[in-house]
């Protein structure tokens, strides 16, 4: 009998194949051949280790339970002044001296997007890191699926899977991702809907200005942000001594540097300035943000997110407060 990761591995070059002919004729551009290729062939360890974390969050996570809506018991609470008799549980407040309100759950599933960086860019690490940007981004996406798809959550990623609803949720997306080796590094905004949550998995070194723009229209469209930022150990330290050529990986342009050591001053600053903007961006968004680097466990930051996504603060909006957001 084939295992389930086997079965992925066949889905996936069958995607890959497809992916790479266009009416019988050869795709000519080889570089993206072969990140696809790579991708797809790495792609059921990636989803093997998502599931490892994905076990490890669920253990300790209560998700996105709340009280709201819905017919399964969820809690009994103290009754707050000002609430009818009529919500009184009778029952259990004859137990005790205080009286009890019996909460419903909250069922009403939620949508949420998202969207891992899986440009050119992502595919590359340092000898600090044991693994690429590209790989680390892949393995908190297939988690989060898989934890969300636990709650009952719609899952989706804008321009390559409409929201579904299944058990099987991250394994659908994987095989969907290596079908569409080719990603932007943000989606466009009328791609996500409304009232729905978008999470985005990236470096974000795009220049600032017009970063700021794209994920300001992002969250204008109505979707709550959620940012995880994935660096590489060497990009925050700039480790490096003597001559070096650094090439970028979707222009080709290449910027050699005499003594690499030198600029490293300069370097730690624009580094701080750029994850400080970053940082107030989000807080002036009411936006997550969490920062991770590829020589820390994934589950470190799938813990961050799945706490963000599973929050109060994320209640349906009607459950707003009269004193605002928190």
């Amino acid at each position: 009998m084939a295992t389930p990761v086997a079965h992925l591995a066949r889905r996936l070059a069958s995607g890959l194949r497809a992916a790479a002919t266009v009416g019988d004729a050869a795709v000519v551009d080889h570089t993206r051949l072969v990140a696809a290729r790579a991708l797809a062939e790495a792609m059921p360890d990636l989803l093997v280790e998502a599931r490892r974390v994905a076990a490890t969050v669920a253990a300790g996570w209560h998700g996105r339970r709340r009280a709201g809506s819905g017919e399964a018991f969820w809690q009994y609470r103290p009754l707050v002044g000002g609430e009818p008799a009529t919500a009184i549980d009778w029952r259990r407040s004859a137990r005790d001296d205080q009286l009890y309100v019996r909460e419903r759950e909250w069922e009403a599933a939620h949508t949420v997007w998202l969207a891992p960086d899986l440009s050119p860019s992502m595919d590359w690490r340092s000898d600090l890191a044991p693994v690429t940007k590209r790989d680390r981004a892949v393995v908190l996406t297939l988690a989060l699926a898989d934890l969300l798809a636990r709650a009952g959550e719609r899952i989706g990623m804008p321009g390559v899977m409409r929201p579904i609803t299944h058990r099987r949720a991250a394994e659908r997306l994987a095989a969907a991702l290596a079908a569409h080796p080719e990603r932007l590094s943000l989606p466009l905004p009328g791609a996500v809907d409304r009232f729905s949550e978008l999470v985005l998995i990236g470096d974000f070194l795009d220049d600032f200005d017009p970063l700021e723009t794209r994920l300001s229209a992002l969250a204008a469209s109505g979707a709550r942000l959620h940012l995880a930022r994935i660096v590489d150990p060497a990009e925050a330290t700039l480790p490096f001594v003597g001559h070096l050529e650094f090439r970028d990986p979707e222009s080709g342009e290449i910027v050699r540097v005499p003594r690499t050591e030198s600029l490293k001053q300069a370097w730690s600053a624009r580094w701080a300035a750029h994850a400080g903007g970053l940082a107030d961006l989000a807080r002036r968004g009411g936006w997550t943000l969490v920062t991770h680097a590829t020589d820390r466990a994934p589950v470190e930051a799938a813990l961050a997110l799945s706490a963000s996504l599973g929050g109060e603060h994320h209640a349906p909006p009607w459950a707003a407060t009269p004193g605002g957001p928190r």
